[in-house]
């Protein structure tokens, strides 16, 4: 890793199955992600982002290429189904997580982040619902003070209150200790203004990688009257009655009868993910700063 990189691949992929019959789950999958940025990992179901995550933390080993990223002592991890010991309580959970990383657990932001559920220490963690769980995972997640930390569907269980709440104590948090975060969720409004960092996953590789800015500036909404849309980089174009609304690359000057304006990440998300729905892949994905293959 490159000084001022949190995480990076090079070639990386990843099969599932032995022999020449086994699927890809991530195949030629390369990028580079600043540190201190707070990244949004998105993408279709069986994109590949749990499989990227997993192997960004060293539960799963690449099939091919390579993975950067810090070591365990520095990183934190919390999948989908949120694994904790069912036989322990929440405070012996808490304990654990403090025994395990001595040099650098913060007992302060972990009680505090059980505390606001509020959690009964004392509750077994079986007894749990799945967004209490959550809470706990998230908890031990951010007492281990990571410099990486690593979230697949971290919100799901959460009721909106609760997924508001602890959205701003993770991202007060990362502001203040500079933690690198890499979160994978479909829920786009949660992504819009937490996140500075965009990696788009679509048939296992990464189809659109960069700085959210970048990447909304490099692109332009258009809404007219249906046209000729040539010689434009179309990336989704929908037609209503006589109404066209399309996503294009901005290459130079964009003319035609349409009104033109800067995209929110919505409307770059849906529209890329429609696109590699309907295509297999994202169109427009090889230039500038939206790049497959290439280092962000």
């Amino acid at each position: 890793m490159t000084s001022g990189t949190a995480l990076s691949t090079e070639g990386l992929g990843k099969r599932y199955g032995g022999g020449g019959g086994g699927r890809w789950a991530l195949k030629d999958c390369s990028f580079a992600l600043p540190a201190g940025r707070i990244c949004a990992l998105v993408g279709p179901n069986g994109a590949g982002k749990s499989t990227l995550l997993a192997l960004a933390a060293g539960l799963l080993r690449p099939t091919e290429g390579t993975v950067r990223a810090p070591d365990r002592e520095r990183l934190a991890y919390v999948a989908q189904d949120k694994p904790l010991y069912p036989q322990l309580t929440i405070a012996e959970t808490l304990r654990m997580g403090r025994e395990l990383n001595p040099d650098r657990w913060d007992a302060s932001i972990a009680d505090r982040v059980v505390a606001a559920g509020p959690l009964d220490p004392g509750a077994k963690i079986r007894s749990l619902s799945g967004g209490q769980r959550t809470r706990v995972a998230l908890a031990l997640a951010l007492g281990k003070r990571p410099e990486l930390l690593l979230l697949d569907e971290p919100m799901a269980d959460l009721d909106p209150l609760a997924r508001h709440e602890l959205m701003g104590v993770l991202m007060a948090d990362a502001a203040e200790r500079g933690t690198t975060v890499v979160m994978s969720s479909h829920v786009l409004t949660e992504l819009e203004g937490a996140c500075d960092h965009l990696l788009f996953v679509a048939e296992g590789r990464v189809r659109l990688a960069g700085a959210i800015d970048d990447l909304l500036g490099a692109h332009v909404l258009l809404r007219g009257p249906v046209a000729d849309l040539a010689p434009h980089t179309v990336i989704d174009s929908r037609t209503t009655g006589r109404q066209l609304t399309a996503l294009v690359r901005r290459e130079g000057r964009v003319e035609g009868p349409w009104e033109t304006t800067r995209p929110t990440l919505e409307d770059l998300l849906l529209a890329h993910l429609r696109a590699s729905k309907t295509t297999g892949t994202t169109a427009g994905s090889t230039a500038g700063t939206t790049t497959e293959g290439a280092s962000a």
